[in-house]
């Protein structure tokens, strides 16, 4: 196999690495305008909660292209999206809280995905490298925010 067939193709490496900007919005929001980190952060938490209901959607599509569907696959597949309305809804009035929430969310979900079978070569590379960007936004905004 060659490098080239490892390597998510062009569309999906930019889209995704567009992805995780949002996910730095609360380091941005401290350094250019201190007073809208809050918000920031509040849109930061509906925005990863928003990418984890993407993720299981996207493994729940896997899932049922087959014709038979491992049922406790699919089942799975929801999890990300239940985690993400769990954490919000227990973390309200905390953004904190669910930062912390959604990075360990993001986080379990990363490891299904880089540990499961039947995806492309290049996906659990491509995983890591989003959610790398993505956890380590959310962690960086989690310092920055006053207690």
């Amino acid at each position: 196999m060659t490098g080239r067939a490892t390597a998510p193709p062009r569309a999906v490496l930019a889209l995704g690495l567009l992805g995780i900007v949002p996910f730095w919005s609360i380091p941005a929001a401290a350094w250019l305008q201190p007073e809208a980190t809050g918000v920031a952060a509040a849109l930061v938490a509906i925005y990863a909660a928003l990418i984890l209901s993407f993720l299981g959607g996207a493994r729940w599509g896997l899932a049922v292209r087959e014709t038979a569907p491992d049922a406790g696959t699919v089942a799975l597949a929801m999890t990300p999206t239940l985690a993400a309305v769990l954490v919000i809804a227990v973390g309200h009035g905390d953004v904190r809280l669910q930062l912390l929430g959604l990075a360990a969310a993001l986080t379990l979900s990363w490891a299904w995905d880089v540990h499961a079978d039947g995806l492309p070569p290049w996906y659990g590379r491509l995983r890591t490298m989003l959610t790398l960007g993505a956890v380590g936004g959310l962690c960086v905004g989690l310092l920055l925010l006053r207690g």
